[in-house]
């Protein structure tokens, strides 16, 4: 699959979550941002105003978590972060699912509680990625987040956050492709470090990745395309 060094960074959701960035930090990841023109800056919740102001006519878009890293907040408090977030600026939510629910087999609440966040974002036109944490999950269980996340009419489906003990796997990946419509779009997080991942992701069908490692992954695609 041939690819531009655009292609690549209209997939990259550039990531600025972890729990120790100073706003300096913030400012820095925002510059990288537009330089590269990727996709969207993902930032935490608090962050929000501050990236939309700093991404103003860069073309780059703001996103935010929900119920982030671990998913067990009430549907509630979820359905509130979503729309302060929508508030603040972000035009797409990365929420976690109810992790504990669904290896409970509660898969009722599961959907439930994706469609709740599902129903703030969408009439706003702001787009739903709902995480898995495919490290605690079988196959199966991958299968049934699928399955779910298509009936509550989520946009994507993510398979992780960064902070469990593994990431995003091709293995993974190709199972959540083969499981989930053309509707539904799939994202890689965590595990996204080089060009070569990048573009083996991109291969299976993923149309965005998140990632920390833009510049590297960046400048590999200028220096390859030279």
């Amino acid at each position: 699959m041939d690819h531009t060094c655009d292609d690549i960074a209209k997939m990259i959701d550039h990531s600025l979550l972890r729990p120790e960035l100073t706003v300096e930090d913030i400012r820095k990841g925002c510059q990288i941002a537009r330089k590269y023109k990727v996709a969207t800056v993902c930032c935490a919740p608090c962050d929000v105003h501050t990236v939309m102001e700093l991404l103003v006519g860069s073309g780059v878009k703001t996103t935010t978590v929900v119920g982030f890293p671990h998913g067990y907040n009430s549907t509630a408090t979820k359905v509130f972060e979503a729309k302060q977030a929508i508030q603040d600026g972000a035009v797409e939510l990365d929420m976690v699912l109810n992790i504990g629910k669904l290896l409970s087999g509660d898969y009722d609440y599961v959907k439930e509680d994706i469609q709740a966040v599902v129903k703030v974002a969408h009439p706003r036109n702001v787009q739903v990625k709902v995480i898995f944490e495919n490290y605690y999950l079988t196959d199966e269980q991958k299968k049934v987040a699928c399955r779910l996340c298509e009936e509550a009419g989520a946009d994507f489906v993510k398979t992780s956050t960064g902070f469990a003990a593994g990431g995003a796997t091709l293995e993974d990946l190709q199972l959540m492709r083969d499981n989930v419509s053309e509707k539904v779009q799939v994202k890689a997080a965590g595990g996204v470090r080089d060009l070569d991942m990048a573009l083996k992701v991109r291969e299976i069908g993923c149309t965005r990745f998140g990632a920390t490692r833009t510049e590297t992954i960046m400048e590999e695609c200028y220096k390859q395309k030279k």
